[in-house]
């Protein structure tokens, strides 16, 4: 007998973090519908049971649509082809790293049309999306993030409701203020080590067994260990647009940010050395360039693309 489905997910951005969703929704039982503009990704979360299905009839059919998308223009044109079909109320929920302006004005259009938007961005990489390993913080109109709890939990470890429409946001500005600042740390940390004539897995092996370890450092330091940063659950290029909103948020409430403000010439450095479409971790290769370390065979291919 045919698996009953639990119901239908629509999911819209088919990234790193959008296809862990689906993936894992469609491996729970959920009938999982999935857009994204890039054939290769549809091509990979196909594999896994998701179907794919454009934008309009993704919303026609599904009552909850996920959204992980990489920029406020995807939002918005998600949003517009969500709101022009006449549709019963559709819980909407948004996943990314936006400005407050930009879920504000997305929330605004799909209110207009009838819909629930939820404002819930994810704590967690990539690679910890698809161990499912990863914190959801939700926030909006209380009801909708109870009537969808079963379907985060479906792709999540914790989903944790913060409160009114934005807090979601808010929190996850906190949060990745301290990744950035813990992810420049950790390579600081291993940089220093692996000069002083320690081997870089000891490093990272009793760094993670002491008291100064993060859970940054946990996730990241392997690929400084092993100065490989081509597998990209988060790429430099696009979390600059992460720092950028968490430094406007931060200006526009005068609160000052010396280590945050500190950490970011690293990621611009890495940028500027063609780690662009590396993982954040690259910036460990930042620091052992400006500090002369060359690292002989343990370093072969991990070379920035340009």
């Amino acid at each position: 007998m045919a698996k009953r489905s639990k119901g239908t997910v629509g999911v819209v951005g088919l990234g790193n973090m959008g296809g862990a969703f689906a993936r894992h929704l469609a491996a729970a039982g959920w009938r999982v519908l999935g857009f994204d503009i890039d054939a290769t990704r549809k091509r990979a979360v196909a594999r896994g049971g998701v179907e794919i299905a454009p934008v309009e009839t993704l919303a026609a059919v599904a009552p909850v649509i996920i959204l992980s998308l990489p920029n406020p223009r995807a939002l918005d044109a998600t949003v517009a082809a969500i709101a022009r079909h006449e549709l019963s109320s559709r819980i909407v929920v948004e996943a990314s790293t936006f400005t407050l302006d930009d879920k504000q004005r997305a929330e605004s259009v799909l209110r207009k049309a009838g819909h629930v938007m939820l404002d819930c961005p994810v704590s967690g990489t990539g690679a910890q999306a698809a161990a499912k390993d990863i914190v959801i913080y939700a926030s909006g109109d209380a009801k909708a993030i109870a009537k969808v709890a079963p379907v985060l939990s479906d792709f999540s470890r914790a989903t944790y409701n913060t409160g009114d429409f934005g807090n979601g946001s808010r929190m996850k500005y906190v949060a990745n203020l301290l990744v950035t600042i813990h992810n420049v740390a950790s390579a600081e940390a291993m940089v220093l080590g692996i000069k002083s004539g320690l081997d870089a897995q000891m490093v990272y092996d009793f760094i993670r067994s002491g008291v100064g370890t993060s859970r940054v450092f946990e996730v990241r330091g392997p690929m400084m260990v092993r100065d490989r940063y081509d597998d990209a659950s988060m790429s430099i290029k696009l979390y600059h647009k992460d720092i950028a909103v968490i430094e406007d948020h931060a200006a526009k409430l005068g609160v000052p940010t010396p280590l945050f403000s500190a950490s970011i010439p690293v990621y611009s450095a890495a940028l500027s050395m063609g780690y662009g479409e590396q993982d954040t971790a690259s910036v460990c290769g930042v620091l052992q360039t400006m500090a002369g370390l060359k690292r002989g065979k343990a370093g072969r291919g991990s070379k920035p693309r340009r």
